[in-house]
């Protein structure tokens, strides 16, 4: 079901609108957003907004994004599990136009998993010049799962002529399998190309491998392919690639019976086109990645980040930071990521697995990275951690108690003023949360049950545009709102 909409007909917008066209508001996937009247003590009036009322059809695991069509006019977008791809009015949260692309696939017609159906896991990524939406939808077809890249018009959500694309059929030659491979990561659009990662499935079943796929989005053509050499090794992250604006990473997982390094548990750097060399510059595992892969303690459970990290008495380091399922967090040079085991430190930041999304504050005088903690013994359990990057350490800055595992995201007002991180209690109390980012004191302390989101899914994130936050729960997106109602 679709339904045709005009530019006129959308609601106009506050002055702190701005278009969110991938997984956490950046290719470089730091989860950082500037809303202007969000100061600290601004943050304490935050609550959900009553007006809003936006349910839609299926299971939610995608992040929202944000279509700013003009100075006064956006819609919010959302895909679900049941292949719908809808836009929402961002201040009412009424359709403006529905697009289904397809039968989703039911967990009995797959080899493992934990998502019924299985259609859009992986949140979908927007041309920021056309506003043309990307998506990687699992669809059932009369020859099995396949996963299909779709392009849909932003303005009314029509499928673009010359899609979707079948991967597979596409990627005749290179060992790609739909019915093994599963896509969880968010999409990249960068310089005109499309980049979709895929792992497995939850249970580890089949013989899938860690993938990236490049779309040239003008010819509608599959432009390049890299898998890991060995079986597994999925990219499971859920900001899938990520980049500076020129090259390629992924973080991979654990292979299945290496009995050499072959790409797995590891920091990968590709090229446009995907071509990656054997050169130690380009890749960095632990050195004991082989014992990483036996407990399935993947490096790659979550994305590592790039980071501009200042030095003292002038000038900058440019670095990746790592966080693994083995609870360390691995700081490598960008300029050589040191191949087996050289990392510049390594530091033990959680007692449990990592497998959430980092947020990353950056200025000219600190950086820091705040990430989701199921144990941190500091705090006696689940936790928000902070943690303080400097040129060749990690050091851990505070901590908060959190009942829930979501996702975090940080704001400032300018980019450096008022810093706040804000994360939902995920399959907890299901409460927003917001904490001072540079003392971690509480400044929001989630409103009460009033203000519970009912159905979030593990890993869930905020979305931040138009002076609300909207965050996916079960067949509905909530917004929330620091303006008084």
């Amino acid at each position: 079901m679709r339904r045709l909409i005009t530019l006129l007909c959308l609601a106009a917008l506050p002055a702190a609108a701005q278009s969110v066209t991938t997984y956490h508001n950046g290719i470089a996937r730091h989860g950082d957003y500037i809303l202007p009247g969000l100061t600290i003590a601004a943050a304490a009036r935050m609550h959900l907004d009553s007006a809003f009322n936006a349910p839609v059809s299926g299971n939610i695991y995608a992040q929202p994004l944000f279509w700013q069509f003009s100075k006064n006019a956006g819609e919010v977008i959302v895909a679900t599990e049941s292949n719908s791809v809808t836009a929402l009015d961002p201040n009412s949260g009424s359709v403006l136009w529905q697009t289904t692309l397809g039968p989703p696939v039911p967990l009995t017609d797959l080899p493992c998993g934990n998502i019924n159906p299985e259609g859009i896991t992986g949140t979908p990524a927007l041309d920021p010049a056309s506003g043309d939406i990307y998506v990687d939808a699992l669809i059932a077809t009369a020859n099995g799962p396949r996963h299909q890249i779709f392009a849909l018009l932003a303005a009314n959500g029509e499928i673009k002529h010359g899609y979707p694309i079948d991967v597979q059929a596409a990627a005749t030659g290179d060992n790609f399998d739909s019915y093994t491979q599963g896509e969880r990561g968010g999409l990249l659009f960068l310089n005109g190309a499309l980049y979709v990662s895929y792992a497995g499935r939850s249970g580890d079943c089949g013989a899938y491998h860690g993938t990236v796929i490049q779309i040239d989005t003008a010819k509608q053509t599959l432009a390049g392919f890299w898998a890991t050499r060995a079986t597994g090794g999925g990219i499971w992250a859920q900001g899938g690639p990520f980049s500076t604006g020129g090259a390629i990473y992924v973080t991979t997982g654990n292979t299945m019976d290496a009995d050499s390094w072959s790409d797995g548990e590891a920091i990968i750097r590709l090229a446009p086109g995907l071509a990656h060399t054997t050169s130690t510059i380009d890749y960095f595992t632990p050195a004991n990645w082989k014992t990483l892969d036996k407990e399935d303690a993947d490096l790659g459970g979550t994305d590592a980040v790039t980071l501009t990290v200042p030095i003292a008495g002038g000038g900058t380091a440019e670095h990746l930071l790592a966080l693994g399922k083995d609870g360390n967090a691995y700081l490598v040079s960008a300029k050589n990521l040191g191949g087996i085991g050289h990392p510049l430190a390594t530091v033990s930041v959680s007692s449990a697995s990592i497998i959430t999304a980092t947020a990353v504050y950056s200025t000219p005088s600190v950086t820091l990275v705040a990430f989701h903690n199921y144990n941190d013994p500091k705090c006696g359990g689940s936790a928000t951690t902070m943690l303080h990057i400097t040129p060749l350490d990690v050091i851990k800055q505070w901590c908060a108690p959190l009942n829930g595992g979501g996702a975090p995201i940080i704001t400032t007002t300018d980019g450096v003023h008022n810093p706040i991180v804000w994360v939902i209690g995920a399959s907890g109390d299901q409460l927003l949360h917001g904490y001072d980012a540079l003392s971690g004191a509480t400044v929001f302390d989630g409103g009460g049950a009033t203000n519970a989101i009912a159905g979030t899914r593990n890993f869930a994130t905020i979305m931040a545009s138009n002076g609300k936050f909207y965050v996916a729960g079960q067949g509905r997106i909530y917004a929330f709102t620091y303006f008084a109602q």
